[in-house]
């Protein structure tokens, strides 16, 4: 697998996984042992780049990854998040909570889940509108002189809050959705980060399965899948945004590869320090979008998928009213 250098130094594999989907968030959980056998057939493909937090689950994400890369845990680079009342209001309805008190409580309880003495990266989930994001960044920067921490990440932060927290803490990563059919970073925040020598993590790089072709317009989700509430994965929206997937079906089909490995390689193509992070809970995806790596898409590629785009936009909000917190700031 190849590496990429995200800030301050942090290599990680070129694609990394997002473990959220094997606790949350997409339906019933995996079953415990296969959830841990698929991470650590992941690390035997060549990734080194764990995703995680407290609140997938919650709590039961954090256990899983834990165990699984408990074995090689020297060779690997875990992220995980805080920055929500746990205890409160339930779903991803949680308020976010970032205070420095807060903070040094509920690392120790990562630290345990997670059956290790360090957190290679530790994201702030969401930005606290309470607490100013100066006193997180400091409170981050005594957890890496302690020894606790050795990277400190946003996620979802808006380019303000970037700035005023790499002020008093340099910023490794932000993670924050990024895909084709998601393409607001462009606009302020992956300038903000080549500025800075931030890397760019981006979550639901494939568009929550939506971009790989494997969601149908009729198809329907369960109460427990989260995308049954998010309005781009309304029947009508779903329709209208089929033209993204025809269009990276058609580019597909040209280079021989999948639609999957065409939305990966197009975002590695974007910046030298991005490395997305697609969930899967299938071992053949896995491979498939580890093979994203080795694909390069050339000028001509990305100039017909970008003409082919041009004036598209995505059709539906992201995240349901209820859900105002997660859309970051």
């Amino acid at each position: 697998m190849k590496k990429r250098t995200l800030g301050q130094g942090l290599e990680v594999s070129a694609i990394g996984l997002g473990c959220m989907g094997m606790s949350a968030a997409f339906g019933a959980p995996m079953d415990r042992s296969e959830a841990i056998a698929l991470i650590r057939a992941a690390f035997d493909c060549g990734m080194t780049f764990f995703d995680t937090a407290e609140v997938y689950g919650p709590y039961a994400n954090e256990e899983l990854v834990g165990e699984a890369l408990r074995p090689m845990r020297d060779k690997v680079v875990i992220a995980t998040k805080f920055g929500f009342d746990i205890e409160g209001s339930g779903g991803f309805a949680r308020k976010p909570v970032s205070r420095p008190d807060h903070i040094r409580t509920v690392i120790e309880g990562s630290l345990k889940r997670l059956q290790t003495d360090y957190i290679d990266l530790y994201y702030q989930h969401r930005v606290d509108p309470d607490t100013p994001v100066e006193d997180v960044a400091g409170t981050i920067k005594d957890l890496i002189a302690a020894g606790k921490v050795r990277h400190f990440g946003m996620s979802e932060a808006g380019a303000q809050s970037i700035r005023r927290a790499h002020a008093v803490q340099p910023v490794s990563a932000l993670q924050s959705e990024y895909s084709l059919w998601y393409r607001e970073p462009e606009k302020d925040i992956i300038p903000l980060l080549e500025e800075l020598g931030i890397g760019f993590v981006p979550f639901a790089p494939l568009g929550k399965g939506f971009l790989t072709g494997t969601v149908s317009a009729d198809q329907t989700f369960g109460a427990d899948d989260f995308r049954s509430k998010q309005p781009r994965f309304a029947e009508e929206n779903r329709r209208a945004n089929q033209v993204f997937v025809d269009i990276i079906n058609s580019v597909a089909k040209s280079k021989q590869v999948t639609a999957a490995q065409v939305t990966l390689s197009w975002l590695l193509a974007q910046k030298p320090w991005i490395a997305p992070i697609p969930g899967t809970t299938k071992l053949h995806r896995v491979e498939e979008n580890i093979g994203a790596a080795d694909i390069e898409l050339g000028d001509d590629d990305l100039n017909a998928i970008e003409t082919a785009l041009a004036g598209v936009q995505m059709r539906g909000d992201r995240y349901p009213p209820e859900n105002k917190a997660m859309a970051g700031r």
